[in-house]
């Protein structure tokens, strides 16, 4: 089935030619580098002049390995400092491009947060609370806010009203792609199996997640053109949806360019190639037991008759233990490319796809398959537990749970 016509391709160019096998033996280990300071390109696979990101010529680098603008031509990557703790050098690692800065509307008092005090207030001042390290129990002299599970402090942000219908997931609904839960420059098609994307990376992950037992899914790469990258694979809910797949601990991506695998923004050597523009990709997960690894944290809550999402400042996040035997495979074209991850955290994970072209290009644009006909289903697992299709994953009603009023505008459950 054809995507819509809003995010059909235009006819595929022909493939840039590949780099010599001399250019990559003189290239250092680099990091990936933001595409430009602009905020609609914060990431970019083609910005380091780096033979295994060779997709489109190289291109003079900038002085003092200063960051292009988006006009300009992308800079030279500068090695960032950091080891591969393997002792590889075929590691490599993302760094996020310099945030903007604080608008005036940032420094209004009060605020929609509910964490967020007057800068004068009455009363008696609130103790501090367990596990913060600064003024008021936050890492950095941050309010405490309402518990979300464990000695965790989160913030409640507003949720649009109705937000619990807004999880665009439903039980008469098969496993699609969410038009909640993506970043707002993520096209979705009418039949929310396609995903298409320009500029940075950005993510979009599916309406279901798995947190034990055995998975799979297929991705089609419909159109990438001259510039188009892609970084797929499985986040949690905690992933950051304004990044590519694999940036943060909560994601693991499969990349196009080389076949690299990617965690925590590291770029290790996975697969003996990449794959390309017509290649079926699929993903593998196995969580045994995993139900019992997986954080009981909420992801809506109601304070005051009024939605709010939770969110646990990264600083206070802390990692999932793993789960014993738990593994990530992908595979290309119905063959296995090897075992990716394996012991990853706990959590429900969900099948999630970023994508990335220069400015002014044409989308870079993905297909899902969540089963059960598959075009590429493996004949062998290596003795790994047989996955069921994610279009199996039952439904889940999204758990609102009520918190009550404190002083001073803190949270906290009843």
């Amino acid at each position: 089935m054809q995507p819509p016509s809003d995010l059909s391709p235009p006819p595929p160019s022909s493939p840039p030619a590949d780099t010599p096998a001399s250019a990559a033996a003189q290239t250092p280990s680099l990091p990936d580098t933001p595409a430009s300071l602009d905020p609609d390109t914060p990431f970019s696979d083609a910005a380091p002049v780096d033979a295994s990101d060779a997709d489109i010529p190289a291109l003079a680098p900038t002085p003092d390995g200063a960051l292009a603008s988006a006009s300009d031509a992308p800079g030279d990557g500068e090695d960032d400092g950091i080891t591969n703790p393997s002792g590889g050098s075929s590691r490599k690692h993302m760094t996020l491009a310099p945030p903007a800065a604080a608008s005036k509307k940032s420094k209004k008092k009060g605020g929609n947060s509910v964490w967020t005090r007057p800068t004068s207030r009455k009363g008696k001042k609130k103790a501090r609370q367990p596990g913060g390290h600064g003024p008021g129990g936050g890492a950095s002299g941050a309010h405490p806010g309402p518990s979300a599970g464990g000695d965790e402090l989160c913030q409640l942000v507003p949720a649009t009203r109705l937000a619990a219908e807004r999880n665009d997931d439903a039980a008469a609904q098969p496993v699609l792609l969410s038009r909640f839960f993506k970043s707002e420059r993520i096209e979705v098609s009418d039949d929310r199996l396609t995903a298409a994307s320009t500029k940075g990376y950005r993510m979009v992950h599916a309406t279901r997640g798995v947190a034990a037992g055995a998975w799979y899914f297929e991705v089609r790469v419909v159109h990438l053109g001259a510039t188009g990258h892609t970084r797929l694979g499985w986040v949690t809910n905690r992933a950051d949806l304004q990044t590519p797949v694999g940036y943060d601990a909560y994601g693991f991506g499969y990349r196009d360019i080389d076949g690299a695998k990617v965690h925590k923004a590291w770029r290790d050597k996975y697969a003996d190639e990449g794959y390309g523009e017509g290649d079926v990709l699929g993903f593998y997960i196995s969580l045994p037991d995993g139900e019992q690894y997986e954080p009981k944290q909420p992801d809506l809550i109601q304070y005051k008759g009024m939605p709010f999402h939770v969110q646990v400042p990264k600083e206070q996040q802390k990692i999932p233990a793993p789960v014993p035997g738990s593994e990530i495979c992908y595979f290309k074209n119905g063959v296995c490319q090897g075992s990716a991850f394996k012991d990853i955290p706990g959590g429900r994970y969900y099948p999630a796809a970023s994508m990335y072209t220069l400015p002014n290009e044409p989308n870079c644009v993905v297909k899902f398959n969540f089963g059960p006909d598959f075009e590429f289903f493996p004949q062998d697992f290596g003795g790994l537990p047989i996955p069921q299709p994610m279009s199996e994953v039952p439904y889940q009603a999204l758990e609102v749970k009520n918190e009550g009023a404190a002083e001073n505008g803190i949270a906290e459950k009843n």
